[in-house]
């Protein structure tokens, strides 16, 4: 596999129309976020353990700066790759986590097969890792998944090229990963949004929230959906009290709220979560747009 650019590449050109401000500009911005909400779940359900791997914000920057690191490996150089010493140097770098937290989440890795060791290496500190087949296939269709809500708003073929030529892919996975893990507004997800993703699954709930109504633009403030909350845990295999928990945090908050009338199964969720979620994910989609872009025009780097 060819080196891809490393961290001095976070510096790159968004495409007109996927800044984050023609992003939240777009009218079709709202209803493409929602079609990718329902692909990221039907992604959950084909891979459960994967993705609750992933679910919350800081297990998913530490699983894309892994696998930056190993698309970036130099088969010449046995001391690149992904290793703790390397992730661990990203993460003090961006702070994404804590030393203890990205070394318990490789051992996790590996203890579910999701990482295993890799040849080369001089030490054991920097004996290189690699994703098995089944997070390779996973990475590789969320990162399709992504592209078909950007050729959502375009009418593009990112999709398409990516399967006619997986490079790409393995290209531009690292440039966006790296660019986001160097914003803020990224890593840092606004107070309503960090509500959710900061706590384990909370990321595919509020995608699961976000998918659910007909429109993601609010009347009066608020967007009603209906949910039952038993259900919701037991969809995404997680328990009632957390999941009760999560909704009770985001109530007090004001993200989310029952009718007056206290009708079972119905709530709504305020503008302020809707717009909160919405500028989130323009952030990281400006950077995926990027990335592909790049990676497309540049082969082999």
């Amino acid at each position: 596999m060819q080196r891809v650019a490393g961290k001095g590449s976070v510096e790159q050109k968004s495409p007109p129309g996927f800044t984050v401000e023609a992003l939240l500009r777009n009218p079709e911005f709202r209803p493409a976020l929602q079609v990718g909400a329902r692909n990221l779940i039907s992604l959950n359900d084909l891979f459960p353990r994967v993705a609750r791997m992933v679910a919350a914000h800081q297990k998913w920057i530490l699983t894309h700066a892994a696998y930056a690191l190993h698309l970036e490996r130099d088969r010449s150089d046995p001391d690149s790759g992904v290793t703790a010493a390397r992730l661990l140097k990203l993460m003090r770098e961006s702070g994404g986590a804590s030393r203890n937290t990205a070394t318990a989440f490789l051992a996790e890795l590996l203890a579910y097969k999701l990482l295993r060791p890799a040849s080369g290496g001089r030490t054991r500190r920097t004996r290189p890792l690699e994703p098995t087949e089944v997070s390779q296939h996973a990475m590789q269709l969320w990162f399709k998944s992504q592209m078909r809500t950007l050729d959502l708003l375009d009418g593009g073929t990112r999709v398409e090229r990516i399967e006619a030529d997986i490079a790409i892919f393995e290209r531009a996975q690292p440039i966006a990963a790296r660019r986001l893990l160097a914003d803020s507004k990224w890593t840092q997800p606004p107070q309503g949004v960090a509500v959710f993703v900061w706590s384990g699954s909370g990321g595919i709930l509020l995608d699961d929230l976000m998918a659910r109504p007909s429109s993601l633009i609010p009347e009066n403030g608020r967007v009603w959906i209906n949910v039952n909350l038993a259900a919701l845990a037991e969809h995404y295999a997680i328990s009632n009290t957390h999941v009760r928990r999560l909704f009770s945090n985001a109530e007090k908050s004001g993200l989310i709220g029952r009718p007056d009338d206290g009708t079972r199964g119905q709530f709504w969720l305020s503008e302020r979560l809707v717009e909160e979620y919405a500028f989130w994910q323009a952030v990281k989609f400006e950077a995926l747009a990027g990335a592909f872009d790049r990676a497309a025009t540049t082969p082999g780097q």
